[in-house]
């Protein structure tokens, strides 16, 4: 039996097919997460990926092998999945790598009602049991079904995002190959919106750019479109749709974190002093619209199982991660690219001006984006670039995720890859002269450390 810590990761499965994952180490795991739920029913999903429905069917073959009903909802984005978890109140499994190439898949995992499941809430329990040949059969085998969720699906989105009365819209949405291609059509279907649809062919070889916006290669042909077509704006959706990025009408990358604060305004607004998460690298400009609109902003670390946690400890309405994840207290706390999309349409569409000009109130600062060095000794980098800024005055200095340096006009997150020797450098300042200095400044004690 391979040993399957590898493809553990710290919030989902993952590894290369057939080579780290396969039909059966796929029932092991199926198996496993019949016991440490213990039924009565596992709902599952898959992408488009080739190996993905044969890897999904033999998962739910090891879940009734330890006498748990499985349903199988088909083809879905992994909201999809969430959404099937949230209605059903069961666990789930979710076939996908995502914004990965062809060659990998994986699983992402749920507890009922959409509650994640990682490291140290199940996955490790997980990695143990099925290195270990996994849990004999039961004495009974449960059943395998299918339902199709898909028409529920796009009924909750139009019950949690009012889209009544916006004007009409011209949208370029890029599926990626991916299984937005599946889900928009569905949702977008009555809505006043003329839809020039890129790559909505579902092909998990990913034929014409990888399924993964947050690099910006990849959403060079949305911006030609949104253009060549006079767009309002463009949608970009990843590989399993749950994350969305935007294009405005004039082709520009629209930052995560001015999806985030404008989200989070049409949530306060609906609910008044709520709480709202927002990641350790979102810009300061969110935390800034919280406060603005009444709310209170609530500091998390990076990753989806912080910002569940800790929406779920707070009863926050609303939270958002820089990396283009949107998370609802209505979605069971759950993660949805479409319903930010939504959201976007919907704040676009009811007013007249353009999507540039409705965003300028939640754009303030410079940014640098993620910035990725390959270093030795992550640890060590990182302490040398904390001396370098501790005793300044006016500067503070916190561990949340990684290392935070904030002054008054700037501030920068350096903090270690999970799965690579890389630190991840993100900066921020009142202008572009002051980022850039920060920026270089950081980056000249990272590359000279050894």
């Amino acid at each position: 039996m391979p040993d399957v810590t590898a493809i553990v990761k710290a919030y989902d499965i993952r590894g290369t097919v057939p080579d780290q994952l396969d039909a059966e180490i796929a029932r092991l795991f199926g198996a496993s997460f019949a016991e440490l739920v213990g039924g009565p029913t596992v709902v599952i999903a898959y992408d488009m990926r080739p190996s993905s429905p044969e890897l999904a069917r033999a998962f739910a073959e090891g879940v009734t092998s330890q006498g748990v009903d499985a349903v199988i909802a088909g083809l879905g984005s992994t909201d999809l999945l969430y959404f099937a978890s949230g209605l059903l109140g069961i666990p789930g499994a979710m076939f996908t790598a995502s914004h990965n190439p062809a060659q990998y898949n994986g699983i992402k995992l749920c507890l009922a009602g959409a509650k994640p499941v990682g490291q140290d809430s199940g996955l490790g329990t997980l990695r143990d049991r099925v290195n270990a040949g996994g849990p004999p059969p039961a004495a009974t085998t449960g059943s395998i079904s299918e339902r199709d969720l898909l028409t529920e699906y796009a009924a909750t989105m139009h019950a949690l995002v009012d889209l009544s009365g916006i004007r009409p819209l011209k949208v370029v949405v890029d599926a990626g190959n991916g299984m937005g291609g599946l889900t928009v059509p569905a949702v977008f279907q009555g809505l006043p919106l003329d839809v020039t649809e890129l790559y909505f062919e579902l092909d998990g070889t990913f034929p014409n750019h990888e399924a993964n916006p947050i690099e910006p290669e990849n959403l060079v042909d949305l911006q030609k479109a949104v253009l060549e077509h006079s767009a309002d704006l463009g949608l970009a959706f990843d590989g399993d749709a749950d994350r969305c990025f935007v294009v405005d009408e004039r082709g520009a990358i629209v930052s995560p974190s001015a999806i985030t604060a404008l989200v989070a305004e049409r949530e306060l607004r609906r609910e008044p002093g709520s709480t709202v998460i927002h990641n350790l690298i979102c810009s300061r400009t969110v935390a800034e619209v919280i406060r603005e609109n009444g709310g209170t902003p609530v500091r998390t670390r990076v990753g989806h199982s912080f910002i569940k946690a800790e929406m779920a400890s707070t009863g926050a309405i609303f939270g958002g991660e820089h990396s283009g994840h949107f998370y609802f207290r209505e979605f069971w706390n759950a993660d949805s690219g479409m319903l930010a999309a939504l959201h976007v349409l919907a704040a676009l569409g009811g007013q007249e001006g353009t999507l540039s000009a409705l965003l300028t109130s939640y754009d303030r600062y410079a940014a640098s984006g993620e910035i990725n060095s390959r270093v030795t000794d992550a640890a060590a980098t990182a302490k040398a670039v904390e001396a370098a800024y501790e005793g300044r005055e006016g500067v503070e200095i916190d561990h949340l995720d990684g290392l935070t340096v904030s002054a008054a006009d700037w501030w920068f997150n350096l903090r270690p890859s999970n799965t690579e020797p890389l630190l991840r450098l993100n900066a921020e300042a009142a202008d572009e002269t002051t980022m850039t200095r920060v920026r270089d400044d950081v980056l000249a004690i990272v590359k000279g450390t050894p």
